[in-house]
């Protein structure tokens, strides 16, 4: 294949690079004045490169650049949803920022370069591709956590994320060189012929080690979840949308195909490690959330949880886990963005409210945005039949399946306990006294986005639960 044959398949990340570029450029001339239009441009750009993913998407495997990349329907699954995801949080992010007086023509190129980081991210097969691609989300990611820069709480969840982002890239390099210098291959495929070659491998799994704990950093599974309250709380709450849904995808789709493609002889040595974590995972978010007054750090919570059910079936390390853990994070993102949705529209004249108890009485003073927040919330406690359920259903089946019993009755548990929070919010809702109601007009991408989770949730099951499975599962064969 000749490099022009390879650009080819390399045609979405390209376009993403150079019309991010092009709008730094229009923004320096234009200035803030052009944001919104910028931000629209973005929204373009997006859907463009989401089309040019699905023309690769006929591909079984290709890989390019000297098996640095692999274009397989694996990426473009992921791809495709982080494209759209990135959509809707930069539409809900457009009348905050205009309320808040935050607006700056950086924003939605800060998303685009963060997305096109993650679409490196979920189509690398390679150390070195898989590094540049956590490091351009990562920088623009910190940038954004501090984005509103006359706020104390915001440029110090913009510290904190980059000092111990910086911690994880320090781990994610050191697993590197061991790797790298134990398997002597940067490649995962060589590095798996090196992984089981057989021999003394403790150096190749003492780099495992390290490089599992910098990818758990990025998807904020415990331990390393220290970062992800307090950045949730203090990043403007499109900024936390963002950092809700879509890096968690790419963190995930990379978490996964670096694992049983670069490591599948040693699955034994890996599994276990996995298993705890998605277990200290679970137990982390189903406790700290209970303590929880602010509904961003309660959702901060709740995404650690989330991530432990993601990293079961990332656990059972077969074509069935992995495509369990497509659809968790396909209807993760959906529940996520809605959800959200619903933080973003709790305004009152005086500004934005974050405290659980401002959801008082909601369902007497707005009975529509009461409905859909009690849908998304028993989505995201995965009670049937809403779509959440079968989210947990596929990976509880994938980690028996996988001989890992003890796990998912433990997920089974947490799942109930997780359920508390959920319902402590619903029982405000429903059955506290009335306060100040939030202001009616919420805008039309809040509206649309909101509607669309809810009716995702209730009907999704019926009509594309089936066509999901079968994607996923499709999508990940090519691994195995």
């Amino acid at each position: 294949m000749t490099f022009w044959d390879q650009i080819d398949y390399a045609y979405p990340e390209i376009f993403l690079a150079l019309a991010a570029m092009g709008l730094l450029i229009l923004g320096v001339f234009i200035g803030d004045k052009g944001s919104r239009e910028i931000g629209f441009g973005a929204v373009g750009i997006l859907i463009i490169a989401t089309f040019l993913t699905g023309f690769n998407g006929s591909a079984d495997r290709v890989s390019i650049f000297d098996g640095a990349f692999a274009i397989d329907s694996y990426a473009v699954f992921a791809k495709c949803a982080l494209y759209l995801g990135a959509i809707f949080a930069i539409l809900l992010s457009d009348r905050f920022l205009v309320r808040e007086k935050l607006q700056r023509f950086e924003y939605s190129i800060l998303i685009l370069l963060a997305v096109l980081g993650m679409s490196i991210m979920v189509s690398a097969t390679d150390l070195i591709a898989m590094y540049l691609g956590i490091e351009l989300q990562s920088l623009a990611l910190y940038i954004m956590a501090a984005f509103n820069r006359d706020s104390r709480r915001s440029t110090e969840a913009g510290m904190k994320y980059f000092v111990l982002g910086a911690l994880s890239s320090g781990l994610l390099l050191y697993g590197a060189s061991l790797v790298y210098g134990f398997s002597g291959a940067t490649n995962f495929a060589a590095i798996a012929e090196g992984a089981a070659a057989g021999g003394n491998n403790i150096g190749l799994i003492f780099g495992l080690v390290f490089m599992v704990s910098a990818l758990a950093f990025k998807v904020s599974a415990a331990p390393f979840h220290m970062w992800t309250p307090d950045v949730y709380e203090g990043a403007p709450t499109p900024v936390t949308t963002f950092f809700a849904s879509v890096p968690k995808v790419a963190g995930m789709v990379l978490f996964a195909r670096f694992l049983v493609e670069a490591f599948p002889s040693i699955l034994d040595q890996w599994q276990g490690v996995i298993a705890l974590m998605a277990a200290a995972s679970m137990a982390v978010g189903a406790y700290s959330a209970m303590q929880q007054t602010n509904i961003k750090r309660l959702m901060a919570y709740s995404s650690i949880g989330h991530m432990g059910f993601v990293l079961m079936a990332v656990a059972a390390g077969n074509n069935e886990g992995v495509s369990a853990m497509l659809i968790y994070m396909t209807i993760y993102l959906v529940m996520t963005l809605g959800t959200f949705a619903l933080i973003l529209s709790m305004r009152r004249p005086e500004g934005m409210s974050e405290k659980i108890e401002d959801l008082s009485g909601l369902s007497k003073s707005d009975p529509a945005r009461a409905f859909m927040f009690t849908v998304l919330f028993f989505s995201l406690a995965g009670i049937p039949p809403l779509a959440g359920f079968f989210a947990k259903f596929f990976v509880f089946l994938a980690a028996v399946n996988a001989g890992l019993l003890w796990l998912a009755i433990f997920g089974v548990l947490m799942s109930a306990v997780s359920a508390y929070y959920y319902l402590r919010v619903i029982y405000f809702i429903w059955f506290k006294e009335p306060v100040a109601s939030f202001e009616k007009q919420t805008g039309a991408a809040i509206s649309v986005t909101a509607w669309s989770s809810t009716l995702f949730m209730v009907l999704g099951l019926i009509t594309l639960i089936g066509p999901l499975r079968l994607l996923a599962e499709k999508a990940a064969s090519v691994l195995f």
